[in-house]
């Protein structure tokens, strides 16, 4: 069999695809509402109505640009290369999701659609949709799993607050990759009126594309901010990845840097046995899931495995497929942070800089603390901080046993 070699650097030279990956694996009922999605959003993107309005939005509503903060004291008592964190926990909703949401949001009413529909899993992609439908005046229904509508409580009940109707989903492992399967049934059956603000960097194209590019703006500020503070590039930027929006607005600018290590943290759960964790790089294989193809958990009969981690946002069976082809060409690489260590960074950046991070951020903060050690002083690491971490305060009091500490 001929081996595939994969671009350099992973480019649409195809749209909607990223070397192999990527495509649009759907039902025919949907083939249509997709492909008009992408003539849509081809058109709003050359258009700068649609672009400044956007920008006054993430400027004046989410709190653009978010500041990069240099990390004095952990710095210091790592002993190793400077620690710079991009604060996407400071928009409003308390995370980088906010971003994406807008931009959709503001394409559904250029579409004319009304009624608009997410899915979410840790719940700030739930939270941020609901926020633009609330701004837009748009009716909102959001899918998240029974398991994460338990974790993530306080996000549910911002979304009913906010006025969205919050559906539970009860199949199957009751989690993200559920609540993103009934998210597609309701578009299928309602695609006429329905605009599907899909959250991460997956799904049937033109999703990847679209979600990255309203991300892009993470590491568009990140690379100008680096440049004023330390006159030069970062050395690494670390980003966790569930679905991996957050990891590939921080990395995206840099793609063509090469002297710039790019890594994204998946979750390693409770260890390595299929179902003990999220970490698609390490025990996953290539296949299709929900739209896309791209590396996925799976059983030796080719039967989506199930997933767990301490963070209901990285706890999904697949990854988006620009992160597939990044890893597949070596450009950036790939790791894994379990429970534990993902819990102790929450309290080391907790208690040395103030900073409460969300459990998914925590992952990208656990690998800084295990590296930064062994960089040289001169060097400089950037943590994409994806979120704040007091969705997750009922989680963390149960783990870390906080009413004894």
């Amino acid at each position: 069999m001929a081996s595939i070699i994969l671009p350099a650097i992973p480019s649409e030279s195809r749209p909607g695809r990223f070397g192999i990956y990527g495509g649009r694996y759907v039902p025919e009922t949907l083939m249509a509402a997709l492909v008009e999605l992408e003539h849509e959003y081809d058109v709003a993107k050359a258009d700068a109505a649609f672009q400044a309005e956007l920008a006054d939005l993430l400027h004046n509503y989410a709190g653009r640009p978010t500041p990069l903060y240099f990390c004095k004291r952990l710095t210091e008592q790592l002993g190793g290369a400077k620690i710079y964190l991009k604060r996407e926990d400071l928009l409003h909703t308390g995370a980088h999701k906010i971003n994406n949401a807008l931009g959709q949001g503001l394409l559904a009413k250029r579409m004319g659609k009304k009624r608009i529909i997410a899915e979410t899993g840790a719940g700030q992609h739930g939270v941020a949709t609901a926020t633009v439908c609330a701004l837009l005046g748009m009716e909102c229904v959001i899918y998240m799993g029974e398991v994460d509508m338990a974790r993530q409580e306080l996000n549910v009940l911002r979304m009913r607050l906010l006025g969205a109707e919050v559906r539970s989903v009860t199949s199957g492992s009751k989690t993200l990759k559920d609540a993103i399967s009934e998210a597609m049934r309701d578009w299928v059956t309602n695609v006429r009126d329905t605009f599907y603000i899909l959250g991460s960097a997956l799904g049937a194209h033109p999703y990847p594309t679209m979600v990255r590019d309203f991300q892009r703006v993470i590491s568009k500020e990140m690379k100008q901010q680096i440049l004023e503070k330390e006159g030069r590039l970062p050395d690494v930027v670390v980003a966790c990845v569930g679905g991996g929006s957050n990891a590939i607005g921080a990395f995206y600018e840099f793609i063509p840097d090469r002297n710039v290590r790019l890594i994204g943290v998946e979750a390693g759960g409770r260890g390595p046995a299929l179902g003990d964790h999220a970490a698609r790089f390490q025990g996953g294989a290539p296949g299709v899931l929900q739209g896309t193809f791209s590396y996925v958990l799976q059983d030796g009969d080719g039967q989506i495995a199930l997933t767990h981690s301490v963070s209901a946002g990285l706890d999904y069976a697949s990854i988006g497929p620009e992160h597939a082809a990044l890893h597949d060409t070596g450009r950036a690489e790939y790791t894994s942070c379990d429970d534990a260590a993902a819990l102790d960074a929450v309290v080391k950046l907790a208690r040395t800089e103030g900073i409460l991070p969300a459990l998914e951020s925590a992952h990208a903060v656990a690998e800084a603390l295990r590296i930064v050690p062994t960089l040289p002083p001169h060097e400089i690491l950037v943590v994409n901080l994806s979120g704040r971490g007091d969705k997750d305060m009922g989680i963390l009091a149960q783990e870390l046993k906080l009413q004894s500490i």
